[in-house]
């Protein structure tokens, strides 16, 4: 069991607003996934990984995979009070769920370093 961020490359913000981000993505779609995989996830560690695109345009390709898949996702969009401007859209939250299901769309992508 994983959760998986995937992150924009492309904006340009401080270590700690990609942080708060993540962060966003992570409970945003932790509260959407079913009780069971939340417990089975939680017992193996709470394992998140988080990986990068290069733009707004392969997140959406992304999102749109995540959709079709039923995984649980978050799209975290920005509310513009500090770094970014309104509406920016940053990062897409996936899971909990099994590593399989994450991997199948996430595999081919690069940690965010």
């Amino acid at each position: 069991m994983k959760q998986v961020i995937i992150m924009r490359g492309d904006l340009p913000i401080s270590r700690g607003k990609l942080a708060a981000q993540a962060c966003h993505a992570s409970l945003g779609s932790y509260k959407r996934a079913d009780e069971r995989k939340i417990k089975n996830w939680e017992l193996e560690g709470g394992k998140k990984v988080v990986l990068k695109v290069k733009d707004r345009d392969e997140l959406f390709q992304y999102y749109e995979l995540v959709k079709a898949a039923d995984l649980p996702y978050f799209l975290v969009t920005d509310a513009g009070h500090t770094e970014l401007p309104e509406s920016t859209v940053t990062c897409l939250g996936i899971g909990p769920d099994e590593d399989e299901k994450i991997d199948k769309i996430t595999q081919d992508l690069k940690l965010f370093k």
